[in-house]
C-alpha cells in the first residue's frame, strides 16, 4: 500500500472466529502513540482493499472481515524490562 502512514507496520498476531468470517488482526508501529492511531485508522480505513487482496490469495468460503487493534505487549514487555534493570541496578547499589 502506497499510504505513508502504514510504513513500519507490523502484524503480531491474527485471532479469527471458528467460522472464520471474523479476524482480529493485531498490529505494532513504530512512533508516537498519536502516529500509532493515525496509523490504525487507515488500517481501518483500508480494510476492504486489504480483504480484497486477501481473496485474491487466499481460497476460502468465506473471507473474514478485519478488525485491526493495537498489540500493547512489545510496550509492555519494554516496561517490564526497564523495571527489571532498575532492580538491578538498586540491588548492586545495596551490595556496594
Amino acid at each position: 500500500m502506497a499510504d505513508p502512514r502504514l510504513d513500519f507496520v507490523t502484524v503480531t498476531g491474527v485471532e479469527t472466529t471458528s467460522d472464520l468470517r471474523q479476524a482480529h488482526v493485531y498490529v505494532t508501529f513504530l512512533g508516537d502513540p498519536q502516529g500509532q492511531q493515525a496509523s490504525l485508522q487507515a488500517l481501518q480505513k483500508a480494510s476492504g482493499y486489504l480483504r480484497r487482496q486477501l481473496g485474491r490469495k487466499v481460497y476460502l468460503r468465506y473471507l473474514p472481515e478485519l478488525a485491526f487493534h493495537l498489540d500493547g505487549s512489545t510496550e509492555q514487555g519494554l516496561k517490564i524490562d526497564r523495571i527489571l534493570q532498575n532492580l538491578d541496578i538498586t540491588r548492586e547499589d545495596e551490595e556496594e
